[in-house]
């Protein structure tokens, strides 16, 4: 079983990728502020590094991360703007540092408005209103372009707290949306786009449980979503609804 460096684990996503890890059977490192944040069921099962990644000297990340065949990062937040950017640039770079043969598949966080929307290339945070918010995916994603990591990102809508769909059942795509906009979309300027956008984003609101399972079923080096940005949506004919599901987006647009 591959060895995984998750970080983050106290928050929603990454809990959820840590309780399906160490339920997997995986050995499982995590590096928290608060280890005592974690839910019992995790901590009891996994080795449990404490420290802040932003105070973090790069060289002692590197050998946490050293050893480990899989990393996921699950901490920040978009909102944080260039903070969440310099954030995710620590972690890469860390992992970056180590020797061809040392560097882990490496699982990162971004939302459904970091995919492509058409053919022409489009996505979200390019649109009105988003791009206020949600700039910090396409700095990230470029920041990975320069990478030679084997890295890929999750692109989620929102998530919410809800039993799992069921992995084998949800719609899932690499680089564009997983939802297709009509055809007439690739025509439209972007004011006109956002709403057509705006209307999947219900499609797209998945459990926390779902995502992980995203990230937990892809570990292989080199694998089918290397290099991608991977999105996730509910079955046909299934919307979520953030406020009945009491959502709390992270990373998510």
């Amino acid at each position: 079983m591959p060895r995984l460096m998750i970080i983050g684990a106290t928050g929603s996503l990454g809990s959820a990728v840590a309780r399906e890890a160490v339920s997997a059977g995986h050995e499982v490192s995590l590096l928290v502020r608060a280890p005592s944040k974690l839910p019992p069921g995790i901590a009891s099962q996994a080795s449990i590094h404490q420290g802040d990644l932003t105070r973090l000297a790069a060289a002692e990340l590197t050998d946490l991360i050293r050893g480990h065949d899989v990393l996921i990062n699950c901490a920040g937040l978009v909102t944080e703007g260039q903070a969440f950017v310099e954030l995710f640039d620590r972690v890469v770079s860390s992992a970056e540092t180590l020797s061809d043969a040392e560097r882990p598949v490496s699982w990162f966080l971004a939302g459904a408005a970091l995919l492509d929307l058409d053919e022409r290339g489009r996505r979200g945070i390019q649109l009105p209103k988003v791009k206020t918010t949600y700039w910090p995916h396409g700095a990230n994603l470029e920041r990975l372009r320069r990478s030679n990591l084997d890295w890929r990102l999750l692109c989620p809508g929102p998530m919410v707290d809800q039993p799992r769909v069921g992995l084998e059942r949800l719609r899932v795509s690499c680089d564009r949306l997983p939802v297709p906009l009509p055809r007439f979309a690739r025509l439209l300027p972007a004011p006109l786009l956002l709403p057509l956008f705006a209307a999947r984003i219900p499609e797209m609101i998945v459990p926390y449980a779902d995502a992980a399972s995203a990230m937990l079923a892809n570990l292989s080096p080199r694998g089918p979503m290397t290099g991608h940005r991977v999105g996730i949506a509910l079955p046909p004919g299934m919307r979520g609804n953030k406020g009945q599901w009491a959502a709390r987006p992270r990373n998510a647009a």
